[in-house]
C-alpha cells in the first residue's frame, strides 16, 4: 500500500496531478486546495490514501495529515465517496470544515459540487461529535467544542456568541467559510468567553486585512 509519494510534479490538471517518481508517473487525485500548492516542474511530497478497486488502484493525495484525516472521516458517511470528499475539501479547509460541522452550518457543505441539502444534513449530523475532537490549529479547539456543546444543549435557539457572530458576518455579505475563519481567529485572540459585539468587531477587522489591495 502506498502511503506517501515524493517526486517531481509532471502535470497538474482539474482534480488530479501526475507525480514523477524515478521515471514512473503516478496519477494522484487531489482537492483543489492541494492542487493549488503544486507547481509543474517542482518537487512535492504528498500523503496518500490508497483505494483498491476491481478496476484498478486509485491514489488520493494530501498536503498534510489533517486534510487526509478529514478525507478518511468524510468517506465514512453513507453517500460520500472519495470524489465527494475531495469536493468538500476543495471548498473548505479542514479547520473551517470542523467549525462549520460543529456549528451545524450546512451551507458550507452544499458549496461543494454534488453535495445536496439532504447529504449535507447527514454529514453534519453524523460527524458533529467527531468534528469537535479533530486536531485543529491553536485557538480553534476550545471554540469548536464550545459551539458543539451549545448546539446540543440549546438546539432550538442560539448556539452561542460565536455562531451568532458568524451569522452576523454572513448577513453582511461575507461567505460562510470566510465568516467562520474570521470568528475562529477572533475567538482565539479574545478567549472563549468573548462577547458577541467583540467577536463581530474583531471578525470584521480580520476580514478587512484579507481584502485584496487595489
Amino acid at each position: 500500500m502506498i502511503a506517501k509519494i515524493t517526486g517531481r510534479v509532471d502535470t497538474v490538471a482539474d482534480g488530479s496531478a501526475v507525480i514523477d517518481v524515478g521515471g514512473i508517473g503516478y496519477l494522484v487525485f487531489c482537492s483543489a486546495r492541494t492542487l493549488r500548492r503544486l507547481a509543474e516542474g517542482t518537487e512535492a511530497a504528498l500523503l496518500i490514501d490508497t483505494h483498491v478497486r476491481e478496476d484498478g488502484i486509485n491514489l488520493y493525495g494530501f498536503v498534510d495529515s489533517l486534510e487526509r484525516a478529514w478525507f478518511r472521516l468524510l468517506i465514512t458517511v453513507q453517500g460520500v465517496g472519495p470524489k465527494a470528499a475531495l469536493a468538500i475539501l476543495s471548498v473548505a479547509a479542514p479547520a473551517d470544515l470542523a467549525f462549520a460541522i460543529a456549528a451545524g452550518d450546512r451551507a458550507v457543505l452544499t458549496q461543494a459540487s454534488g453535495i445536496g441539502a439532504r447529504l449535507a444534513q447527514r454529514i453534519a449530523t453524523e460527524l458533529k461529535d467527531k468534528a469537535a475532537a479533530m486536531t485543529l490549529p491553536a485557538g480553534m479547539g476550545s471554540l469548536v467544542g464550545a459551539v458543539s456543546i451549545a448546539a446540543t444543549t440549546d438546539g432550538a435557539g442560539s448556539v452561542g456568541a460565536a455562531a451568532d457572530a458568524v451569522s452576523a458576518l454572513v448577513n453582511l455579505g461575507f461567505r460562510p467559510v470566510e465568516a467562520h475563519t474570521a470568528v475562529a481567529t477572533a475567538a482565539g485572540r479574545l478567549g472563549e468567553g468573548a462577547a458577541l459585539d467583540a467577536l463581530i468587531r474583531a471578525g470584521l477587522a480580520d476580514l478587512a486585512k484579507r481584502e485584496p489591495g487595489p
